[in-house]
């Protein structure tokens, strides 16, 4: 087995709850063994620092990528108080990698060099059912490859260079063809369509616990699908609202893991005493 695999069971909200918490972690303590020098002499945002550049270097994973898009797409292109960032939303039988909505909504579909590309003609399709623009993130390497197989459509192409970067090279042109009620009504919490319904009818349906779901989705059906899209936008940007000064002191290495985390109920200060303490 890659002995870089156990960087992908790292950066998980699952192991960083426990860090924070306080409590031991071993995949923090196996990986340290592996890839970290000296670390008695460290403290722990040190240590965090030197395993995101080896993987940097040497295993650009999903989270990698993740983060990247965050810092340079969320942080450093739009804003969080005007975008909102989403992350492994089921679309039919996919689940969207990372989504950024302001004006418009982008599904990018993350293809490390970890990955291939067998199931990306469906993860597509997919997506196209519930949002106007797709993008996929691959690597220099995988460039060629890439461009054939999308050859003739509307998704962008944004390579993540060997110098980290992001680096565009097809913006995603909006395709609402294949947008449908159904898979809009499923990306949506149960206030959110009702907040739909309440804005648009200015009331929602009377019907029993069993039969509610589906008559509320009979109303959302009725509504004409750019109506409902856009209102479908308007509900998901409201999600994942950040403290932005209290989100700027995590560290770059964690912002996918802070923005994404909903446990951490916006707990920075036990982030900042867990990276300030010596290992």
């Amino acid at each position: 087995m890659n002995s870089n695999m156990i960087l992908n069971r790292l950066f998980t909200q699952y192991n960083f709850d426990d860090l924070i918490q306080g409590q031991k972690n071993d995949v923090y303590i196996s990986v340290i063994k592996r890839f970290v020098q000296d670390p008695l002499s460290k403290n722990n945002g040190e240590i965090i620092s030197e395993i995101y550049s080896y993987m940097s270097k040497n295993y650009r994973n999903e989270y990698f990528y993740q983060n990247t898009l965050l810092n340079k797409l969320l942080l450093g292109r739009h804003s969080i108080n005007t975008t909102t960032a989403l992350t492994q939303i089921p679309i039919n039988k996919s689940k969207a990698d990372f989504i950024l909505i302001n004006g418009k909504a982008v599904v990018y579909e993350i293809k490390t060099e970890l990955d291939n590309f067998e199931r990306l003609k469906n993860q597509i399709n997919d997506y196209y059912k519930a949002f106007s623009h797709v993008c996929v993130v691959t690597c220099e390497e995988y460039y060629k490859k890439l461009i054939k197989i999308l050859k003739n459509t509307n998704v962008g192409i944004c390579i993540l260079t060997n110098k980290n970067t992001l680096r565009f090279e097809k913006e995603p042109v909006a395709d609402f063809s294949n947008i449908t009620h159904k898979h809009l009504f499923k990306v949506l919490h149960k206030k959110e369509f009702e907040d739909i319904l309440l804005e648009i009818f200015k009331k929602l349906p009377q019907a029993t616990p069993a039969f509610y779901y589906d008559e509320c989705y009979n109303w959302f059906e009725s509504i004409p699908i750019m109506d409902a899209y856009k209102e479908t936008l308007i509900q998901l940007k409201k999600r994942n609202k950040i403290t932005k000064e209290e989100f700027n002191r995590v560290p770059y290495e964690l912002k996918s893991l802070m923005y994404f985390n909903s446990n951490y109920d916006n707990d920075y200060k036990k982030l900042e005493l867990f990276l300030n303490k010596m290992y």
